[in-house]
Parts: structure tokens; sequence; C-alpha cells
């Protein structure tokens, strides 16, 4: 994980002596290059969540050091390299080549699309981000690995029952109803929830029915 960004680079194996993918490369790469040493792996592939500089920053040193195929939003439905079978699944709405990919059935690297407790931030794709979550990623099997592209890892089960605003699109929590502002615009806050980096993440209803994802930090709440 990186220090300052808190973004995760992935590295996932089958074997000792076998092949290996990357996923992102925002994080330091020291630790990874050392466990390819130690454990003889020959990486075959860079998955990429999405494009975002954060988790691209060492995908060209990645690329000058080993013999990838560098894998992106739209190019392959799955992957497959030694005992690894990777489906592509096509999630965006944070950005909108944003892409999670699951492991052998076991565990989904799911960009910023969905964090432990939280979600990906987008103030222009709202219903994109919503289906990604929903429809995408928790239609998974409940012990599903979800490691973000942010922090901590979690589950399925755990996202889907605890995550606030997944709890208000399946209707188990209702909307909030106070106001706020996102910049000069009025808003209604509709989910006010901690986010990864130790801030807050908010889902706001504007008055002409536009609804966002945002930082907390872009949000004035009456005192």
């Amino acid at each position: 994980m990186h220090p300052e960004w808190l973004s995760n680079t992935y590295l996932v194996a089958d074997e000792p002596g076998g092949p290996a993918v990357f996923v992102d490369s925002g994080a330091p790469l020291e630790p990874l290059l050392a466990a390819v040493a130690e454990h003889d792996l020959t990486p075959t592939h860079l998955l990429v969540t999405h494009g975002h500089a954060d988790h691209i920053a060492g995908d060209d040193e990645l690329l000058a050091r080993f013999d990838l195929q560098r894998v992106a939003f739209p190019e392959l439905e799955t992957v497959e390299t030694g005992g690894l079978r990777i489906d592509v699944l096509p999630a965006p709405g944070h950005s909108p080549d944003g892409v999670a990919y699951v492991v052998n059935e076991l565990v989904c690297f799911t960009g910023d699309t969905v964090f432990a407790g939280s979600v990906g931030g987008t103030p222009d794709a709202f219903e994109a981000l919503r289906s990604s979550v929903m429809d995408v990623i928790l239609a998974l099997p409940p012990e599903v690995r979800l490691l973000p592209g942010h922090t901590e890892e979690t589950t399925v089960r755990r996202e889907w029952e605890e995550n606030p605003f997944v709890r208000v699109w399946r209707g188990l929590d209702p909307e909030g109803t106070d106001t706020c502002r996102v910049g000069f615009e009025e808003a209604t806050l509709v989910v006010w929830a901690g986010d990864y980096d130790g801030g807050h993440k908010a889902w706001v209803r504007f008055t002409d029915g536009r609804d966002a994802i945002v930082g907390g930090s872009r949000v004035e709440r009456p005192s």
C-alpha cells in the first residue's frame, strides 16, 4: 500500500515456480519484486482496475522489467495463465474504464468501485456505479474476498450486510433527509458514511434530482 495515496498493488500466483499477475501498480513495487524472486515466479499480466494515476504509477517500470500483457477495460472477458483463471468484469462508475477481476472464483479485485464500508466517488455516473456495486461485484457469492484499490480487504457478505450505501440501495435503511451544500448547490444528504482514508463519503441528491457520491470534504453540513 502506498503510504500517502493508500492505494494497493497486488501480486497473485497459483504456486511457486509458476506464472503470476500484478493488479495495479500504484504502491511501492519493491516488496512484490522481492516476492517474484523469492518464489521464482514468472509475471505474465498486468491487470489494471482503472487508469487513475494512483493505480498506474508503476506501469512503465513493470512493463520494462517483465514481458507482460497489460489488460484494461474492455479488452478481454477472461485471462488464463497457469492455474489462474481471471474473469474480467466491467465495473464503470468511479471511472468509465473501471474493471473488477475475479480470480478462480475466490477473490475479486474491486479497484475503486467497492471499499470496506464505502464505495467509489462519482459526481456524474451514479447509476453506473450503483449497478457495478449491486449487479456485478455484490452479485458474486457471499464468501468471495474483495480486495479493493485502497486499504483493507472485505467480503461480499460483509458489504452486502454492513455497507451503508448498500443498505440504503437494498431498502434496509431509510434515505437521509438532512439538508447540506456541495459547492454552491443545495442538496439532501442521503447517506453519510466513513471512507477508506478515515474521512467520509456522502451520497447527495441535488434539488434538480441528480444523485452523486462525493468526498465528505466537499459537503457542508448545518452545524
